[in-house]
């Protein structure tokens, strides 16, 4: 008779409240299980949103699982679905951000807490969690401050832009410093599900370009004209280019009108898992510096990245993509909305440009 002392709450598949895989599939239970992992530590990454800073945070599982092999890795986020469970680098426990979550996460004894956000609920959990090791942000009289010096650089650019755009480093070499790892060019780890694939109608015979047309509402400054998005796809299609149009909810009006003025075509807004498939049938994505964006890193594709109000240096392309700035310099550096009264920045990156730095990379 299976007895509590017998029980192998250090394995890793043990849960406690329902059965473990293995037990489901093959009856095992603790005092006789082939399938036992010990785990001897516990490490929480606090990494919220947006959802593309998830998925370019995932590069982060390398290093900690090399340094805590046997380490339990708890991952907090407000989209858990990007977050991998299934990779040779892989969290353990993702968790949605909500108010269960943060009570749970409040009981446990982690050994290292890492928190990559300054948003006030991230700073503020950061400050009730027990832990041995601490590294990234905390709250300090009401305010977000780094835990230590190696969050420093990152704090310090976050809060002045003159350091911002003197910043040589990638956000990756700063989340890595700011765990005191070295960044060696660690890929993305994104997790695609093929039981959400759908047969799309792409003529295949053809190179395939997708466009990723918006930007969000809050960052209207990136914006691109819908004269330009059109002449880049008919340049596109005329020369013998599949294209199909990307975005969600906010761009489904924009992207049904270019398919109509253009032989783009466009299939819709998806859930993330279905979007995750759409993008992988792509060789190249065009986009601005969205989730798209890194979605398309993450699927290994070649990216050419429109920016024109944030630092260049930030984003690591692997040596898989090109960065496209319009040819005049924009004075609305992270600013949402333009403030130039001279003139509009995103004016002057011109489509040919655009299609000329398209067929390099093809």
């Amino acid at each position: 008779m299976l007895k509590l002392s017998d029980l192998k709450t250090d394995c890793r598949y043990f849960r406690g409240d329902v059965p473990c895989r293995q037990n489901k599939q093959f009856g095992v239970t603790c005092d006789k299980c082939e399938f036992y992992k010990n785990t001897d530590s516990k490490i929480l990454i606090i990494k919220l949103g947006a959802a593309g800073d998830v998925i370019r945070t995932t590069p982060l599982l390398n290093p900690i699982k090399n340094e805590y092999p046997n380490s339990k890795i708890y991952w907090l986020t407000y989209t858990p679905e990007l977050v991998p469970v299934n990779s040779e680098y892989s969290a353990d426990v993702v968790l949605k951000c909500d108010f269960t979550s943060v009570m749970y996460l409040k009981e446990i004894e982690f050994d290292v807490v890492i928190n990559l956000d300054k948003d006030r609920e991230a700073i503020s959990l950061m400050s009730v969690l027990k832990s041995k090791k601490y590294f990234g942000f905390t709250i300090k009289d009401g305010l977000c401050s780094p835990v230590n010096k190696l969050a420093e650089h990152k704090f310090l650019t976050g809060v002045f832009d003159n350091l911002s755009k003197g910043n040589k480093k990638s956000y990756l070499t700063e989340i890595f410093e700011i765990c005191g790892h070295k960044f060696n060019n660690e890929k993305y780890i994104l997790e695609l599900d093929y039981k959400y694939d759908m047969k799309w109608g792409i003529d295949t015979g053809k190179k395939v370009v997708g466009l990723n047309t918006g930007c969000g509402e809050r960052w209207t400054s990136r914006l691109w004209s819908d004269d330009n998005w059109i002449m880049l796809i008919n340049t596109l299609t005329d020369n013998g280019y599949e294209v199909i149009l990307l975005g969600g909810k906010q761009e489904d009006e924009k992207n049904k009108l270019y398919a109509e003025k253009s032989n783009a075509k466009y299939f819709g807004h998806f859930p993330l898992k279905v979007f995750l498939n759409l993008v992988n049938k792509c060789e190249l994505i065009i986009t601005q510096v969205t989730m798209t964006m890194h979605i398309a890193i993450g699927l290994d594709k070649k990216l050419l990245l429109m920016n024109n109000i944030f630092n260049p240096n930030e984003y690591e392309l692997y040596g898989n993509g090109e960065i496209i700035q319009p040819q005049k310099e924009c004075k609305c550096y992270f600013s949402p909305k333009c403030v130039n009264t001279d003139y509009k920045c995103m004016d002057h990156l011109f489509p040919e440009d655009v299609y000329n730095s398209a067929v390099k990379l093809l």
